[in-house]
């Protein structure tokens, strides 16, 4: 995968995503089943993909507005910090959410869901990786991100609180009550002491990852620097 100052690859690709987050978000709140899922606002994986559809829809206005060839400029810490985001979503629903007892297989085969967990992690990190700079991620930024997943629990927490901490009232998919939307976070499930864990152990691997994508974008830049060194030779 070569890193691109291609005006017209950038708008292609961009404007393949922007229109596959529009269905997966349209489907996020059960438009296709027919049946509005009212808990569609709680969820880490719809909360990243919104604002994902929202950075993509800003690089793809101004790659349409610019000129020439040159690399992708939009946000570049809101782009890091939700690509992150939208990777934790993937990595946590393949590894622990897709195949919990208290799921429905069938879910997992819902277009929404393919794109949201699957095809538009693959594709933001791919349009990352081939149309921005690299070398630009500061040590600090993988600590900065932490805030996103901090900020989350805040407001699944604050959202807990608003319904007294009703738990009779189950999601759509009948696996956790709304106000605990991941059964890492329902200490009904795991404990207290076994949420904070959880909370813990996915924090820093929340910034574990982002270091992870500091080094790949110091290696890119270095791989771009050999490249184009021996294109001028």
């Amino acid at each position: 995968m070569r890193i691109s100052k291609s005006r017209t690859a950038q708008l292609v690709f961009q404007s393949v995503y922007a229109a596959l987050s529009v269905v997966a978000c349209v489907g996020s709140v059960g438009f296709y089943d027919m049946k509005f899922t009212s808990d569609f606002y709680i969820y880490f994986t719809n909360i990243s993909t919104y604002l994902c559809a929202g950075v993509m829809i800003g690089e793809l206005i101004q790659t349409a507005r610019k000129q020439s060839d040159s690399y992708v400029t939009t946000a570049p810490r809101i782009r890091v910090i939700s690509m992150l985001g939208l990777v934790l979503t993937f990595l946590i629903f393949n590894i622990l959410l897709a195949n919990d007892p208290a799921r429905d297989p069938a879910l997992n085969y819902k277009v929404e869901c393919i794109l949201c967990h699957i095809i538009l992690p693959v594709m933001y990190v791919a349009d990352w990786v081939m149309f921005y700079e690299h070398g630009n991620i500061s040590w600090k930024l993988p600590l900065l991100s932490a805030l996103f997943p901090l900020l989350y629990l805040v407001y699944v927490l604050a959202h807990a609180a608003l319904w007294r901490f009703d738990s009779s009232v189950m999601n759509y998919a009948g696996t956790d009550p709304v106000i605990y939307p991941y059964f890492f976070l329902n200490p009904e499930r795991v404990g207290i002491g076994g949420m904070i864990v959880w909370v813990i152990a996915l924090l820093a691997g929340f910034v574990a990852l982002g270091y992870l994508f500091m080094l790949a974008d110091r290696l890119l830049a270095k791989k771009h620097k050999v490249q184009t060194q021996w294109i001028s030779r």
